[in-house]
């Protein structure tokens, strides 16, 4: 009778150990397709990513204090700041030191000259923006609020 009952416990904790055996190392996870993108997707991606940065740089715009004569000036001067870093990024270098140096370099020399024509405040909100601690959010939450306030204007008269 044990030597029956050693063997079914045997047999059914072979089994389930075969079962767990048998089942693929992703079974339940869905598998993305890996083909590359083609041309009209990366045009549709780079025309996404030319939009979010002229609307990024929009709404920097509007933080800043300078009249409209300067906000050209830097507006111009960003959107050549970003075409520069992404031209760095593009390029092969051997160690991401030379990579990180070049784009040190950049920061430091691209923005001389307007030093001089802004207030130290706005230089402070560009080197911000430099530094990637700018962050656009609370410009649109604030522009959605005027929005809201003339409808609710509008709709009282």
């Amino acid at each position: 009778m044990r030597t029956y009952i050693i063997i079914a416990l045997l047999s059914v904790f072979s089994i389930s150990a075969y079962g767990q055996r048998q089942r693929p190392l992703n079974s339940g996870r869905i598998q993305q397709p890996t083909t590359q993108p083609n041309e009209k997707q990366l045009e549709e991606r780079k025309k996404k990513m030319e939009e979010r940065r002229q609307e990024y740089i929009a709404n920097f715009m509007k933080t800043l204090e300078a009249d409209d004569f300067q906000k050209q000036i830097i507006q111009q001067t960003l959107d050549s700041y970003f075409e520069k870093r992404l031209a760095l990024y593009k390029v092969q270098y051997k160690h991401s030191v030379e990579r990180d140096d070049a784009i040190k370099q950049l920061d430091q020399t691209h923005f001389a000259e307007l030093k001089e024509l802004i207030s130290e405040n706005d230089m402070k909100r560009i080197e911000e923006l430099i530094a990637g601690e700018f962050d656009d959010s609370e410009v649109k939450k604030k522009e959605k609020k005027k929005k809201r306030k003339k409808r609710k204007d509008k709709d009282k008269n």
